[in-house]
């Protein structure tokens, strides 16, 4: 493949696509704004689906590696009520599709299949233009450039190469989340750690739920999601952890001790996460050179799919890209064609409400459905 292969992006999505197009004997450059691997932390835990995150990783030829970071027992969830009486109860037997890892150790895995100078770290794009003739130039904050015949924006929800293709821009869903952690939990909080179990936690009330997994070394990683518009975020600050923690348990008074403490008893300050989202039918013209994957094309409100996509995305388009070796652009319309109704179908997903409910404000009762609906059509 003559073509040169630049990805902006060194998330999930831009790395699978740089290690499928490595299997392929395709080079290809990732430029990551991040100054290192290790600059920041990378999230909690993901849960990797048989129908898309690991057919990305088979396509990677990487099962055996993933198998390798999978926490047995993760998938177990519980859902309680605000008064913590146990709702729902799914043990892990072993047989479920979607095994849990630390986003952290997924990443470094996909480091590690890449050739060495493969990832240009501490190259921020920041303008991006076309040459013409599908050419394009991108600027980086240091005042390097390249000029690549093939561009792939896989930087996120910001991205800097969508506007090549489209005018959207990520929306703000209504709803933000309050991250927080509890350490060394069975030790230090065990009445929180009883409450969430040995995988994950769901409570869920109008306009309020908690989230929390269990993660490697007896972590407790939560989220206090709250329906609020951003400006009601804007009033609290959050650079003082104590006043904001305790603004954020406001809105949680009643719900059980065990509950609260997931938030009353971070060993971190908490950091608000803003949900933002692109149209659900969110979509482009073909421009010659030039494609997004993962959240810079189909950013949507989190329920578990957005790093399966990414990965599935960046599985197959390099692909495509092998299977049209002398064509690029037959290749990325190949790829288009599938990713735009997949995207849209997932964003009515994303967005009807908590982990898949239908409605805007789902009761228990409603999330037990969804769940049990879900488990069935595996």
């Amino acid at each position: 493949m003559a073509v040169d292969v630049t990805i902006i992006g060194a998330g999930l999505g831009g790395l699978m696509l740089a290690r499928v197009l490595h299997v392929h004997g395709i080079p290809a450059t990732v430029h990551e704004a991040e100054p290192s691997p290790a600059a920041r932390s990378q999230g909690g835990m993901l849960d990797i689906h048989d129908y898309n995150g690991q057919l990305a990783l088979k396509t990677a030829g990487l099962m055996d590696e993933f198998g390798g970071l999978v926490l047995e027992g993760r998938q177990a969830m519980w859902l309680l009520a605000p008064d913590g009486t146990v709702l729902f109860d799914k043990a892990d037997d072993g047989t479920g599709g979607r095994p849990e890892v630390q986003r952290g150790e997924l990443r470094q895995m996909l480091l590690d299949s890449l050739p060495p100078g493969t990832v240009r770290w501490g190259r921020k794009a920041g303008r991006v233009r076309s040459l013409g003739g599908g050419r394009h130039e991108v600027v980086f904050a240091d005042g390097g450039t390249v000029v690549t015949s093939l561009l792939v924006g896989a930087d996120g929800a910001w991205s800097r190469v969508r506007p090549l293709l489209s005018a959207a821009t990520p929306r703000y869903t209504g709803k933000s989340v309050v991250e927080t952690y509890l350490f060394d939990a069975g030790r230090r909080h065990p009445a929180a750690a009883r409450a969430v179990g040995g995988g994950s936690m769901i409570v869920h009330a109008p306009d309020r739920e908690i989230f929390a997994h269990r993660e490697k070394g007896d972590t407790l990683h939560a989220y206090a999601g709250l329906t609020e518009p951003e400006d009601w975020f804007a009033a609290i600050d959050f650079t003082d952890a104590a006043a904001a923690t305790t603004r954020i348990a406001r809105e949680f008074e009643g719900w059980a001790p065990e509950l609260t403490a997931l938030i009353t008893d971070s060993d971190t300050a908490p950091v608000l996460r803003r949900l933002y989202a692109l149209p659900a039918e969110h979509r482009w013209d073909r421009v010659p050179g030039v494609t997004l994957i993962g959240d810079a094309a189909h950013l949507a409100a989190p329920n578990g799919e957005g790093a399966n996509l990414a990965m599935l995305d960046g599985a197959e388009l390099g692909e495509a890209l092998a299977a049209h070796p002398d064509d690029t652009e037959a290749a990325l319309s190949a790829y288009e064609q599938v990713v735009f109704p997949r995207s849209a179908e997932a964003a009515v997903l994303e967005g009807g409400g908590a982990h898949g409910s239908e409605t805007d404000s789902p009761t228990p009762h409603d999330l037990i459905a969804a769940f049990t609906r879900n488990e069935e059509s595996r």
